[in-house]
């Protein structure tokens, strides 16, 4: 059985990403997927610091890696903060990017985000793929970018668009047809 890890760069309460997180690992476990849901905010780090190598690696970068590796699956859902990749995430690619062997060259990556602008996350994104790819990560090709989000998802945080309805399906479709498990 395909196993998928689903996590949100934003931890803060009521996120749209986290809901879209959980939608998304919904549709992938009714694809027959098993998923583990996480939330960064149990993986507490520091500000990445080379100073702080080798002997002050946090154990919760370590403890990902081994999540992030052990998964045929990788689903991020992240805003996006000024345009770019949120702070967590960028905290988190980079103590993740130092462990060994690498925690980005097994699994399938799918990316999605939900803003309250009408661009949905996809600059942010954007620049998400092209950190995971020069990382070695093999990101499906769909972008799931939603906004804004009072009018793209319902009150229980799923898509209420056709078109995002669509797009969810595909990113699920994508994630379980490349995926190495």
């Amino acid at each position: 059985m395909k196993t998928a890890l689903t996590l949100s760069g934003s931890i803060r309460k009521g996120s749209y990403n986290q809901k879209l997180q959980h939608h998304v690992g919904d549709k992938l476990e009714a694809a027959g997927v098993k998923v583990t849901a996480i939330n960064l905010g149990d993986y507490p780090m520091p500000i990445f610091n080379e100073d702080l190598e080798p002997d002050n690696v946090p154990e919760a970068a370590a403890q990902l890696a081994d999540l992030w590796r052990s998964h045929d699956i990788v689903f991020i859902a992240s805003p996006e903060y000024n345009g770019g990749v949120t702070p967590l995430m960028v905290n988190t690619v980079a103590w993740l990017s130092r462990q060994k062997p690498s925690p980005f060259r097994h699994a399938v990556f799918g990316i999605g985000g939900v803003s309250s602008g009408k661009y949905g996350t996809i600059w942010g994104l954007s620049h998400l793929r092209e950190s995971l790819t020069k990382l070695g990560a093999l990101v499906v090709p769909t972008l799931l970018g939603i906004g804004p989000a009072e009018e793209a998802l319902d009150q229980d945080g799923n898509p209420s668009e056709p078109a995002i309805i669509r797009k969810v399906e595909q990113i699920v479709h994508e994630l379980t047809h490349f995926s190495r498990g």
